[in-house]
This record gives structure tokens, C-alpha cells and sequence, in this order.
């Protein structure tokens, strides 16, 4: 249960890969995705987020991302 007492799952996927460009999100090959994981809240995921997107800090084309899937599974809710 979260702090405000909602019991709901609220999934987030952590993925990245490296860009064609710094301007637009264009993957130089999709094959090569690094599907992080997924987990059960936005904590969670900001903290493999943040791990992930410290290892890549020398590639500056190299990006990872936090997609909130609760919203794509659910988009009436907020």
C-alpha cells in the first residue's frame, strides 16, 4: 500500500538505448534495448533509472526512460 493508502499497482518500465541524434528519440538499433525491468512503483523505477543512466554517463547518445504503463493500461487514471 502506498503512503496515501491506494492499493493499486501503478507499473512503470525502465528501458534505454543508444540515439542516432542528442535532438529526437531515434534508437541506433533497436536489437540492442536494454529492457531494465519493470516494477511496481515510480521509486522503484527512478532508482534503476538513475543506476542505469550513471553507468551509460560517458555515452552521451546512450538514454534510458521511465515509461508509466499504468497510464497506457489505464489512461482514465491520473
Amino acid at each position: 500500500m502506498t503512503e496515501t493508502g491506494d492499493d493499486r499497482q501503478r507499473l512503470h518500465l525502465v528501458f534505454g538505448g543508444e540515439l542516432t541524434t542528442l535532438k529526437d528519440v531515434q534508437f541506433r538499433d533497436l536489437d540492442k534495448l536494454d529492457i531494465v525491468g519493470i516494477y511496481p512503483d515510480y521509486a522503484s523505477a527512478l532508482a534503476a533509472w538513475k543506476g542505469k543512466a550513471q553507468q551509460t554517463v560517458d555515452n552521451a547518445h546512450m538514454r534510458y526512460f521511465i515509461v508509466h504503463m499504468h497510464r497506457l493500461l489505464d489512461p482514465e487514471e491520473a
